[in-house]
């Protein structure tokens, strides 16, 4: 299966609705899921942080991760954007022929 769930991460609401919309322009994702409200701790520097987040869930085809990891670092506001691909293993057939279909072919 190529289908596969990418999990980021963004500073505000604004941002990721407007990563969401860039993504979804260029075919680089079927579609996103925004959730605010996130509260995250990290090593950044040398030092704990902490701060609110906004986590932005994408699907797409395994084949475009590598295209949409670089649109992302070009939009993101962090030095380090958080952009991670977990392969989709399985699920509702229709649903990932959906993904497929309305992604472009790389």
């Amino acid at each position: 299966m190529d289908e596969t769930l990418i999990y980021m991460t963004c500073e505000t609401m604004i941002e990721a609705e407007n990563i969401g919309t860039v993504l979804l322009e260029r075919r680089l994702v079927a579609c996103v899921n925004i959730l605010g409200g996130m509260k995250s701790m990290y090593w950044w520097k040398g030092k704990v942080e902490k701060a609110e987040e906004v986590v932005l869930l994408a699907k797409t085809r395994d084949s475009l991760v590598h295209e949409l990891t670089e649109a992302v670092k070009a939009m993101h506001s962090y030095e380090v954007p958080c952009v991670v691909a977990f392969p989709i293993t399985g699920g509702n057939l229709d649903f990932l022929q959906w993904i497929n279909g309305e992604t472009m072919v790389s």
